[in-house]
């Protein structure tokens, strides 16, 4: 074999299905973005606040742990929980909500729905290979991301993704299980980053009993003051551990009855503490005024790019401008607004109506 031929040779790829899709969702542009969008906090907040980068990440992380320990495949969750935010546009779910109002108002009655838009990156928006579109990854990793938990039940799916799909049913193992994780990391650096901030004390969250349960078990350990960096960490540790443990205690068994159609859970009782929690946190940290306001600017920025590209196509990119050609035009503006960071929506806005 001469030198050419083996520079073009095509081994067996050394990884397994779910590992190599990992790889390729990693390697994508729309992933490296994700360390610029908004997960409470907006980019330019801080170096320390989280962005849909570490929340992936730390996503990605619960669900191995909890796959690799029930014995179900980690590479294949892992894969799920790295692109389960791909769809995700800038500003959070108010972008989302923001892209959705636009599109429904110009009769466009589908909307945006970032879940399904996950999907379509994946699928359809990542251009890798040259005769098609999307990653070209597995059938399990492209259900876990359009799906989740829940049969998904969704009128603007194309009847071919119904049938390829059938929604009527839950997905795997490993997608509920990201869909778990994806709560239990949400909350834990929420609550790291909504103390750190000053937003929220963990007086607030006192009238949640679980968390008066962790602090309980922080405070057994003495390491300090509740505002202090060490009690933070310390705290998110014991909340994530006591989840993932519950977690585990309660799905093990569950896993291996065919009959049980949602097997990856907790106790009715822990169910209930989480929602508490969750509730606590909507009202002191997300209504905030602090985070509204930011939110509301970034509504308005996704309101004013929308309006100035659909008056002037041509500021569209090359990419998205040859697509008008074969697709509709809100849709297109919307795939752009949606594949945006934080900061470049923004300067985007401002350029555009010179702020």
């Amino acid at each position: 074999m001469n030198q050419e031929d083996r520079f073009f040779k095509i081994d067996k790829d050394f990884r397994n299905p779910y590992a190599r899709d990992r790889d390729r969702i990693i390697h994508s542009g729309s992933f490296r973005k994700l360390e610029y969008k908004t997960q409470v906090f907006l980019n330019n907040e801080g170096d320390f606040f989280r962005t849909r980068l570490t929340h992936s990440i730390e996503v990605s992380q619960i669900a191995r742990s909890i796959t690799s320990n029930l014995g179900l495949n980690e590479s294949l969750s892992e894969a799920i929980a790295l692109a389960h935010d791909l769809g995700h546009t800038p500003f959070g779910h108010v972008g989302g909500d923001t892209l959705d109002e636009c599109l429904k108002a110009d009769g466009f009655s589908n909307g945006f729905e970032h879940n399904f838009q996950s999907f379509r990156v994946v699928s359809r928006l990542e251009k890798r290979y040259k005769d098609f579109d999307g990653l070209n990854l597995t059938f399990a990793t492209l259900e876990g991301i359009l799906k989740h938990s829940y049969p998904y039940h969704k009128s603007f799916l194309p009847d071919s993704i119904h049938e390829q799909f059938n929604l009527d049913k839950h997905p795997s193992f490993e997608a509920m299980i990201v869909d778990r994780a994806d709560e239990i990391a949400y909350m834990s650096h929420d609550i790291d980053d909504g103390v750190n901030s000053g937003i929220i004390s963990f007086d607030d969250l006192k009238t949640s009993e679980l968390a008066v349960e962790v602090l309980a078990k922080v405070a057994l350990e003495g390491v300090g003051e509740e505002n202090d960096e060490m009690f933070r960490y310390r705290f998110s540790s014991h909340l994530i551990n006591h989840l993932v443990y519950s977690l585990l205690e309660y799905s093990g068994p569950r896993i291996k009855d065919i009959n049980n159609v949602m097997p990856i859970g907790f106790e009715k009782e822990l169910e209930t503490k989480i929602k508490k929690l969750k509730k606590i946190l909507f009202t002191k940290m997300y209504q905030h005024k602090k985070i509204v306001r930011k939110m509301y600017a970034g509504r308005q920025a996704i309101k004013g790019l929308y309006k100035g590209l659909m008056e002037e196509e041509k500021m569209l990119p090359e990419f998205y401008r040859k697509q008008l050609e074969y697709r509709n035009k809100h849709r297109v503006i919307a795939d752009y607004i949606a594949s945006m960071s934080d900061r470049y929506a923004l300067n985007f806005y401002n350029e555009m109506y010179g702020k």
